[in-house]
């Protein structure tokens, strides 16, 4: 143990140099703590997850189990965070040209979850962390001898440039491994795999116009003209290889497309892209969000109608409608349009809390009444909807079910990660719920893992 003033600068200028190498460890490993803004979309979480079955059947994965986390980001990435959490921009749909490209990319982050690479990340940050406090101290240990200071300095950089390294080589091995498992994926699920190959070349062709010299050990992927090498002769020799695209998954894929542009990009752009003189259904389908923001609500309103014009049964058409009716103050004329689109989708959890947030915003006691029920179904579909809970811990307020208010409270704030907050309600609920019913338990659950949760958190500040 070092005590002289010397030994403690060294541990000190150790520990600094530590985080800093912990910064930069933790920021190739993509986590839920980074600020990215999310969104919802019924539409495209049913349809990623009809068009992925196949692939996380031929994975071994549970289709059910998956959650895809829809990031509001223009670029082409998407990235496997741990669990069973899919994240993709949605860049994912507006920089591809087709669906099989977003089913490679999708297929390449199921390869990283199959495999665990996000849980197996400290078996090179422990020695990656070692090699820099080994440079470090080294470093400090020439600079207490008299070095010159540039020696020192050499020495601790050193150090931390291996360990950079050292870490960028063992994510591009994880990344060549879930390109393997990708394209085996897709020969078992009978997909082709040509999708996955053009989104290559979309990324090869980018870095020859931004790093076209770029050095391959300093990355945290392979290059991606090594990925098309190490993979085309393989997917060119799937029998799949030339199966043609469903026409009809193409033309929602087309419809998502177009949605995302309009609910994205200014109305100007949505238009220039989606001319009134074009009346495919994408364009019209732009075209409705465009006019929203815009302020030309009949002219939304038109658009809306013709699709549902020609396709009454649709859920999505009639959800776009009820929400901006209910958006600019329309109740009354939104509620009908919800009930269909609830009835079309009986299992679509964002239809249903859009609807029972229609029905609440009546604020009468037979409205409530039935929203309850639409509600408490939404949240069992979907336990991670937290602007259900919102909306039941309301309404059970207004009905005088306040221990059910309080547990709905503990759930919603659980989401958002208050722990304070989530034992609070849950303990308030407890105290009042009839013991032993699920609804009880449920509320002890919840206090228990806030309080674990604080109590982990107080012994990381200690630490």
């Amino acid at each position: 143990m070092m005590t002289t003033r010397a030994g403690k600068r060294m541990a000190l200028v150790g520990r600094h140099l530590l985080v800093a190498l912990l910064v930069l460890v933790l920021s190739v490993r993509p986590t839920l703590a980074q600020n990215i803004r999310t969104l919802r979309d019924a539409e495209m979480e049913d349809f990623l997850h009809e068009i992925m079955r196949p692939v996380f059947v031929a994975a071994g994965v549970a289709p059910e189990s998956v959650v895809f986390v829809i990031v509001d980001d223009p670029t082409l990435n998407a990235f496997y965070a741990g669990g069973t959490a899919i994240f993709l921009h949605t860049g994912v749909f507006l920089e591809t040209d087709n669906v099989n490209q977003v089913i490679g990319v999708l297929a390449h982050e199921t390869g990283h979850m199959t495999a665990g690479h996000v849980q197996r990340f400290d078996e090179i940050a422990r020695p990656a962390t070692a090699m820099s406090i080994l440079g470090v101290l080294l470093g400090a240990a020439a600079i207490a001898a008299g070095a010159p200071a540039g020696a020192g300095v050499g020495l601790i950089t050193g150090g931390q440039t291996a360990a950079q390294r050292t870490v960028l080589k063992f994510r591009r091995v994880q990344e060549a491994s879930a390109d393997q498992a990708a394209a085996q994926f897709l020969y078992d699920a009978k997909l082709s795999g040509k999708g996955l190959i053009e989104v290559f070349e979309k990324f090869r062709f980018e870095q020859m116009m931004v790093a076209p010299n770029l050095d391959p050990y300093i990355v945290s992927h392979p290059l991606s003209s090594d990925r098309i090498a190490h993979l085309e002769a393989k997917l060119k020799a799937s029998p799949y290889w030339d199966k043609p695209i469903d026409p009809a998954t193409e033309a929602r894929y087309e419809r998502i497309k177009a949605k995302l542009v309009g609910f994205i990009y200014p109305p100007a752009s949505t238009l220039g892209r989606y001319p009134s003189s074009d009346h495919s259904v994408p364009a019209r389908y732009a075209r409705i969000y465009a006019y929203n923001k815009m302020r030309e609500w009949d002219r939304a309103m038109a658009e809306a109608d013709s699709l549902i014009a020609e396709d009454p049964t649709d859920p999505y058409y009639r959800e776009i409608k009820g929400q901006i009716l209910l958006e600019n103050g329309h109740v009354e004329q939104a509620i009908p349009e919800l009930a269909k689109a609830a009835q079309y989708a009986p299992h679509q959890p964002l239809i249903l809390t859009l609807y029972g947030q229609a029905l609440a915003a009546r604020e009468d006691p037979e409205s409530d009444a039935t929203a309850t029920g639409i509600l408490e179904r939404a949240a069992a579909l979907d336990p991670h909807n937290g602007f259900a809970w919102y909306l039941l811990a309301t309404i059970y307020t207004r009905r005088g079910q306040q221990p059910l208010a309080d547990l709905a409270a503990a759930e919603r704030f659980l989401l958002m990660r208050n722990v304070q907050q989530a034992a609070r309600f849950a303990s308030r609920a407890a105290d009042k719920l009839p013991r032993g019913t699920p609804k009880w338990y449920r509320a002890q659950d919840i206090r228990q893992v806030a309080g674990a949760m604080l109590l982990d958190g107080d012994k990381r500040r200690r630490r």
